[in-house]
């Protein structure tokens, strides 16, 4: 009778899976020995568990044999990686060399390490300060001269707004004194108004002589009989005569 076929999938069953795995493996390091011993072969085999444990067999040695794999590893044909390795290292030796140079850039601009400089270097750095200086000037001046010109839109909003509350705070104060005007006058059952008693008597004052202008009572005598008798007989009203 024949063998069945075994289906090449991962075995669920734990412990069959590990009993599989032992005689597995022993056979392959059993293998792995007889081809270095029939073909004079140099072989290596490394194994890891599923549990991590590490099984080796190398016919000259693991280390060895891993050192000659990878120095055959560089062939020809990866030529391409080898120089875009080197074109990566030049580009970091570059990278560096102009980092180291605007370090040394910033200290001299501070005033720093400055003995190595000759005169002309001196100059040259003395020119970009006072370059850098005007324009931080006029970065200054433009800022301060913005400042100024929101302060004086702020100062011309405030007085519009100033002026315009007096106008309605005199608005209002006049309103009141006519208010209070009117309340001075209260009218009574009748009709008629009275006055605030500031102004109950404005024409109370000692009125002096009067002139009589037309008529003139006349008075008579005491022994004018002769007046008396006309005035009753004639019945004319004495003082009206032009």
């Amino acid at each position: 009778m024949g063998r069945g076929k075994v289906e090449l999938k991962r075995i669920e069953n734990k412990i069959n899976r590990q009993v599989t795995f032992s005689k597995r493996r022993n056979g392959l390091l059993k293998k792995a020995y007889e081809l270095s011993v029939l073909c004079d072969a140099e072989v290596a085999l490394i194994i890891f568990s599923s549990r991590g444990k590490l099984y080796e067999f190398g016919s000259a040695g693991i280390t060895k044999t891993l050192e000659r794999y990878q120095r055959c590893c560089y062939t020809p044909q990866d030529n391409s990686i080898e120089h875009q390795t080197q074109s990566w290292y030049q580009e970091v030796t570059k990278l560096k060399a102009k980092y180291e140079s605007l370090q040394r850039t910033q200290r001299h601009l501070l005033g720093e390490d400055l003995g190595p400089l000759n005169v002309k270097e001196l100059q040259n750095l003395e020119k970009q300060l006072e370059g850098a200086l005007t324009l931080a000037r006029q970065r200054k001046t433009q800022i301060m001269l913005e400042q100024m010109e929101d302060l004086r839109k702020k100062e011309r909003h405030l007085g519009d707004l100033n002026k315009h509350l007096k106008n309605k705070l005199e608005a209002e104060g006049q309103s009141l004194a006519v208010q209070g005007l009117w309340s001075s006058a209260v009218a009574d059952e009748n009709g008629n108004f009275h006055m605030h008693p500031s102004h109950t008597n404005p024409l109370d004052c000692d009125p002096g002589p009067v002139l009589q202008i037309g008529y003139h009572q006349f008075v008579a005598g005491e022994g004018s009989s002769v007046q008396k008798s006309l005035t009753m007989e004639t019945n004319f009203i004495q003082g009206w005569v032009l």
